[in-house]
């Protein structure tokens, strides 16, 4: 059988990851919540008109977040896989691993307060 080409294989890779993106919002609570607050924010983005530079840094923020949460997702589906009954060792990887969301979350409130607080005031 002759090797696939780069090409086949980067649009396969590219299947795969729309694939688990669309997993990742169908499955988890989280993550649907997040998408919800994305197109709130990016709607609050139109009314507002903001700049380029906060466009960016709103892009940002949102997508850090929910990148962020994939790999939270995925850390947490490896550890249940790895180990399904309770152990501390893995109650404390999951444990920084939520955490790491939460930092990316607050980042990105900040980011969000900067852009629209002076437009309210």
């Amino acid at each position: 059988m002759p090797k696939e080409t780069f090409l086949v294989n980067r649009v396969k890779s590219v299947g795969f990851a729309l694939r688990g993106a669309l997993l990742l919002i169908r499955t988890e609570a989280s993550i649907k919540i997040q998408v919800f607050l994305a197109l709130f924010m990016t709607g609050l983005g139109f009314l507002f008109q903001i700049s380029n530079t906060e466009w960016m840094m709103q892009i940002f923020a949102i997508s850090m977040v929910m990148g962020i949460e994939g790999l939270n997702t995925a850390i947490e589906k490896i550890c249940d896989f790895i180990h399904p009954d309770f152990h501390a060792k893995i109650g404390l990887i999951k444990d920084v691993s939520a955490g790491a969301v939460m930092l990316v979350s607050i980042g990105a409130s900040i980011i969000g307060c900067i852009i629209y607080l002076p437009k309210f005031f």
